[in-house]
């Protein structure tokens, strides 16, 4: 017996150092409330994309702790091993496959004494339960009237709050009125990536997302950097902008003059040959020269189209 346990441990030891020297990342997920034949669903969903290994933590982390030698990244996964939790090893996109373990859910009724995953909702109307057990809604201050023999719910009714504890009034009720309000599957929790270590939801992160954070963060290093004057890659625009427009200035206050700035000089010499009244932006003189042009053209359509001939031809 005891052989036979010895050699259990050395071939679970020799999976998943094997698993190790293949996968560069993998996903710690909790499995409490999920049963064997979920699990199993679980497995065949990632066939071919990434595999799931269960094993008790002492003997993981054991196998972790001597592989750490090899290679010192896998600390940090050794430091997830607590509670009921399993190993999905991939080399796959990771946002993907914690998709398809996340879709993977059964209803489930509740427990009592149980920690509500989450939100749960009894819907106003007819409940077909008979008057003698409005005692059931009257423990839950829910509001009841009898139409027609039968208990109905005036207004919907948030029961049992994300994280709250079940107690046995709320699965009474909820078996009577056959409601399974909560979903149970394999939860991920962390993220390891090449030695890396950070919790799921940065999956949920879009390339958009962390480009606007980036660009918040570029801003936020140029203001530091302009306003305690320590230039770097953030700051050259910012820095370039203000030099050009100081030259622009200087040039406007005196006769010193290049090709940027002469744009400005001209247009503070004679702004009337700048202004339009359409708001086109073009010198005026411009703009009656095509106005002419449109109005000639007009002409011409217009004598071309009687064809030389008049109504009473």
């Amino acid at each position: 017996m005891v052989r036979e346990i010895s050699q259990k441990k050395q071939a679970f030891r020799a999976k998943l150092e094997h698993l190790l020297d293949t996968y560069s990342s993998a996903l710690v997920c909790e499995v409490d409330m999920v049963g064997s034949k979920q699990m199993q669903t679980v497995r065949q969903k990632l066939r071919g994309k990434a595999v799931l290994l269960m094993g008790k933590n002492t003997i993981i982390r054991k196998v972790l702790r001597e592989y750490k030698e090899k290679n010192p990244k896998v600390d940090k996964l050794m430091n997830l091993m607590y509670g009921n939790v399993g190993i999905v090893f991939t080399n796959h996109d990771l946002a993907e496959v914690r998709k398809i373990i996340l879709d993977i859910k059964v209803p489930a009724p509740a427990r009592v004494n149980s920690i509500a995953p989450d939100d749960c909702f009894v819907p106003a109307g007819p409940t077909g339960l008979d008057p003698g057990q409005t005692s059931f809604f009257q423990a839950l201050n829910i509001a009841t009237k009898i139409v027609k023999g039968t208990i109905e719910i005036l207004n919907n009714v948030h029961l049992i709050k994300n994280g709250e504890k079940v107690n046995p009034s709320m699965v009474s009720l909820l078996s009577k009125l056959n409601i399974k309000p909560f979903f149970f599957g394999v939860k991920v929790l962390h993220v390891y990536e090449d030695g890396s270590v950070y919790e799921a939801k940065v999956l949920d992160l879009k390339e958009e997302d962390l480009l606007k954070k980036f660009m918040s963060g570029v801003q936020k290093l140029a203001a530091i950097s302009l306003k305690i004057g320590v230039p770097n890659a953030a700051t050259v625009p910012h820095s370039v902008a203000r030099a050009f427009r100081n030259l622009i200035a200087i040039s406007l206050a005196t006769e010193i003059t290049f090709k940027q700035a002469q744009a400005f000089k001209d247009f503070l010499a004679n702004p009337g040959a700048f202004a339009s009244s359409s708001g086109s932006g073009k010198p005026a003189a411009e703009e009656k020269k095509e106005v002419k042009k449109e109005e000639a053209k007009k002409e011409k359509e217009e004598s071309d189209g009687d064809m030389g001939f008049s109504l009473f031809d």
